[in-house]
């Protein structure tokens, strides 16, 4: 009896383990998304704005993280130009 209880125990912890990973996988591809999201309306409107975008803001943006990016969205509405939007 004591047994069966332990291997119940265990399918249970097994069970809520494996649902909290998939959790947290789910946000985590949610944060990813939101970031990739974030980062092509930047590019979108970066190169509405100024034009063409020198390939090293897309390797300064590919390396910035969710709070930096919607920084520099905010940046580009007073920005009169590109390396203004970076400040």
């Amino acid at each position: 009896m004591l047994a069966e209880t332990v291997q119940e125990w265990t399918r249970e912890w097994e069970a809520k383990g494996r649902q909290e990973g998939r959790q947290e996988g789910r946000q985590e591809g949610r944060q990813e998304e939101r970031l990739e999201a974030g980062k092509r309306t930047f590019l979108r409107l970066l190169k509405r704005r100024f034009g063409s975008i020198p390939e090293s803001i897309h390797d300064t943006l590919e390396k910035a993280d969710p709070e930096t990016v919607d920084s520099w969205t905010d940046n580009i509405l007073d920005a009169q130009s590109l390396p203004e939007v970076f400040r």
